[in-house]
């Protein structure tokens, strides 16, 4: 005599929680390692404004765009009006 339902036993039951509980360990390892290394190392993540046009005008300067003395210039322009500076 065969149950009604699955018929498999108690065994199908237990694959259901087992794959939730592997998806949310998945899942956890994933975001927690973007987390600790923060956004700002992965392509496309965030980073502050000031970071960027620094980082920007470091690699126009590394490219030959513009000399030391407008480096600096433009460097010290940046870091005297970023609005994170108390």
């Amino acid at each position: 005599m065969t149950h009604a339902g699955w018929g498999g036993g108690p065994g199908w039951f237990l694959l259901i929680p087992l794959f939730w509980i592997i998806l949310l360990i998945v899942l956890f390892a994933v975001f927690s390692r973007r987390w600790r290394h923060g956004w700002a190392d992965h392509p496309g993540g965030w980073q502050a404004p000031a970071a960027r046009a620094e980082g920007t005008l470091a690699e126009r300067f590394a490219q030959g765009d513009i000399d030391e003395v407008e480096y600096r210039a433009r460097l010290e322009v940046l870091r005297a009006n970023r609005p994170d500076r108390r």
